[in-house]
């Protein structure tokens, strides 16, 4: 499920080091390592939250990873210009019928191709000689899980790797159940969205079948806290951090098991 707890949250500010750009047809935000291009790692693709590619979050986030990391880092518009706005965050009565108007632009029969062929195009292309991962946050969660199913393109998986903080509109147990590629979740104690019993049963899962994932929950966490924490709240921005790593241990350890 979904729910108005998905646009709550706090907006940050900070110098964005990266660049936008057009690739295969998305507007797209595109943040590397300082090191150059010979230092790219990886690639990760970030699917964001409601807030989507312009949000300036998910812009620092792409660009810690890209630094912390050494990934090229994609944002793209998957939303075509229909991104939740932000004023939502600061009117949390008018955030219900902010939701509807979210997914009746954005509902998955409709992202799902657009996230599916970006992914394809990458991996042909940028990704050909390169690991790649998904990392996708609320609304992005439930399109990394899916890429994590094992989605091929001339025999080869779109994605490496996948971490996802705070999904939502997940089908549990059935979209759980599907994943192939190691996935890594984040989740809060407190969310609303995917409550704990629903979290203890994604853990049993994804750590039962044959390790092909991890779940990590961050108590005291709200939904959201990946991209949205507080940063007046020591303990919020602590476990945002904290969240980071987790995505960028995830990438590293099983990028490291990529033959290419």
């Amino acid at each position: 499920m979904s729910c108005p707890d998905c646009f709550q949250g706090h907006v940050h500010s900070n110098d964005l080091k990266g660049q936008i750009t057009t690739l295969h047809g998305f507007d797209v935000y595109v943040a590397e390592p300082s090191d150059g291009p010979d230092a790219v790692r990886g690639i990760v693709i970030i699917i964001p939250d409601a807030f989507g590619w312009e949000f300036v979050n998910s812009r620092i986030l792409a660009d810690r990873y890209a630094e912390k990391g050494k990934y090229k880092v994609y944002l793209p518009d998957f939303m075509n210009g229909r991104a939740a706005p932000l004023w939502i965050i600061y009117h949390v009565i008018l955030a219900a019928a902010g939701f509807l108007w979210f997914l009746h632009f954005n509902k998955f029969s409709k992202s799902w191709p657009l996230v599916r062929s970006f992914a394809t195009a990458v991996r042909q292309n940028e990704g050909a000689r390169l690991p790649i991962a998904a990392a996708g946050f609320c609304w992005g969660g439930k399109h990394t899980v899916n890429l994590a199913h094992g989605v091929e393109v001339d025999g080869r998986p779109l994605i490496n790797a996948a971490f996802t903080g705070h999904p939502s509109l997940l089908d549990i147990p059935g979209e759980i159940e599907k994943i192939k590629i190691p996935t890594s979740f984040a989740m809060g104690e407190l969310d609303r969205v995917v409550k704990i019993p629903q979290v203890m049963q994604i853990k049993r899962i994804v750590e039962g079948n044959d390790g092909v994932g991890e779940v990590k929950v961050y108590y005291g966490a709200n939904h959201g806290f990946c991209v949205r924490e507080d940063p007046a709240l020591r303990d919020s921005e602590k476990q945002a951090v904290e969240a980071e790593d987790q995505a960028l241990d995830w990438f590293n350890r099983h990028f490291a098991r990529v033959s290419l």
